[in-house]
């Protein structure tokens, strides 16, 4: 891990928020009515996606991405002014949550300020001309970090931007080389100590096909000498073909287990059901199989990611390349439901849990544990809100389920071998603790 990762960032819950798509205005001074709803979900941090201009030139849609950055050093002005933003980040910081902003660095727009006044800071194609690596991107073309300059460029604006704001989401981290965000995170710490720094890794498998093609792009293990948190995307893939009953549950338990194995101590992944590249989890499930999914999120080790409309169990994902607000009045509501997960997650786990999983793989219920000196916290999540008899190592005895305050009874096993004790699970999601 980063030498200075702060432990107590295994409990957080951020908020993405996409500036264009939250409210019918799409700007910075709108979103300052909703920052206390968004605090009273549990939110330790908003994460702003790209607020930099938007290239025109090769532009996809009628507005074009926000991840094809014109000016690294500017905020779009569709969103309001530089004073707007200040004004926003003031606001944040005044209800005590911290601010994190989406840096771009593999690429920019093909009509960026930067290719504009450092086109020798972009990788070039054999013409000459400036191009990309991965082909379906095509509103953008890649830096190259083979140039020195480059390098001293990119930590001045990520300096900039820190007198601002507390953290950095760095969009396909993997990309970047790995010494280049260890040399930007010393920088920043002297600007703005304890900044948090969230690596968005690739899927496993792109990340080896690119590899075998000739591309850099650092592996998990590498990323986490610079980064606090990155994503969860190496067991991505197994979470998908569960969620599509294309595999058994236990194909993803099993390799949670095998990143609490294999991973540094105090690694922290980041855990979402959905985000702006991955589908909503409402196409997929509903009801109490929504709230079993939701409770499982919270309850998995690492920080929790909420993407705006998932509290209102949104269908709909704002489109990257349009203006699409955010759907609220869909008739469902999890506030409360996170409200009491956001306590559970501040108050009842640690970040030194040591974390186990396993699967009912005929009744898709995940049973998992989280064990300290201190306590077990036991969460048994039902992802199809079936009813199935759950053997679990807990003693016997009746405990309180801290989501909903219903009792727990846990009786003796019957069955050594599988746990010392057997509940009933009866389709609702269970999260209870045992004091060690």
């Amino acid at each position: 891990m980063a030498e200075n990762t702060d432990p107590r960032l295994q409990n957080q819950i951020i908020y993405s928020v996409y500036v264009r798509a939250h409210t019918p205005e799409g700007t910075f001074r709108a979103i300052e009515p909703d920052l206390d709803r968004i605090r009273a979900l549990g939110t330790d941090i908003i994460w702003f996606m790209p607020i930099h201009p938007i290239g025109v030139k090769g532009k996809k849609g009628s507005l074009g991405c926000p991840y094809a950055n014109r000016d690294y050093r500017a905020v779009n002005p569709a969103y309001g002014t530089m004073d707007d933003f200040r004004r926003l980040c003031d606001a944040i910081h005044a209800r005590g949550m911290k601010v994190m902003i989406d840096v771009v660095y593999n690429h920019t727009s093909p009509d960026s300020v930067l290719w504009e006044t450092h086109p020798e800071f972009f990788y070039k194609r054999p013409d000459g001309s400036p191009g990309n690596k991965v082909g379906d991107w095509t509103d953008v073309i890649d830096l190259d970090y083979n140039v020195p300059a480059l390098w001293d460029y990119q930590i001045e604006s990520l300096c900039f931007w820190a007198e601002l704001v507390d953290g950095f989401r760095c969009d396909v981290a993997s990309f970047v080389p790995v010494e280049f965000w260890k040399k930007a995170r010393a920088a920043v710490e002297k600007v703005r100590p304890g900044c948090i720094w969230l690596a968005e890794s690739v899927h496993r498998e792109f990340g080896t096909l690119c590899r075998s093609e000739g591309m850099y792009s650092a592996r998990d293990t590498e990323l986490f000498e610079a980064f606090d948190m990155e994503y969860d995307y190496d067991v991505r893939t197994a979470f998908w073909e569960v969620l599509r009953d294309e595999k058994p549950l236990s194909h993803w338990t099993d390799l949670l287990e095998f990143q609490e194995a294999v991973y540094p101590p105090n690694y922290n992944k980041l855990r979402f059901l959905e985000n702006h590249d991955q589908p909503r989890i409402a196409l997929y499930a509903e009801g109490d199989a929504l709230a079993n999914y939701t409770a499982m999120l919270c309850f998995l080790k690492g920080a929790t990611l909420l993407y705006a409309g998932q509290e209102w169990a949104d269908m709909e994902q704002p489109s990257l390349f349009e203006k699409e607000t955010v759907e609220r009045a869909t008739g469902r509501d999890l506030t409360p439901l996170l409200q009491t997960l956001a306590r559970i997650k501040h108050e009842r786990l640690d970040p030194d849990d040591a974390f186990f999983a396993r699967a009912l793989d005929d009744e898709k219920i995940a049973v998992m544990t989280r064990v300290n000196a201190g306590a077990k916290k036991f969460g048994v999540f039902s992802l199809k809100a079936k009813s199935a008899d759950v053997y679990i190592d807990a003693p016997a005895g009746s405990y309180e389920n801290l989501i909903d305050g219903s009792p727990v009874t846990v009786l003796p096993s019957d069955a050594p071998g599988f746990g010392t004790g057997v509940l009933r699970c009866e389709g609702k999601p269970i999260i209870f603790c045992i004091k060690q």
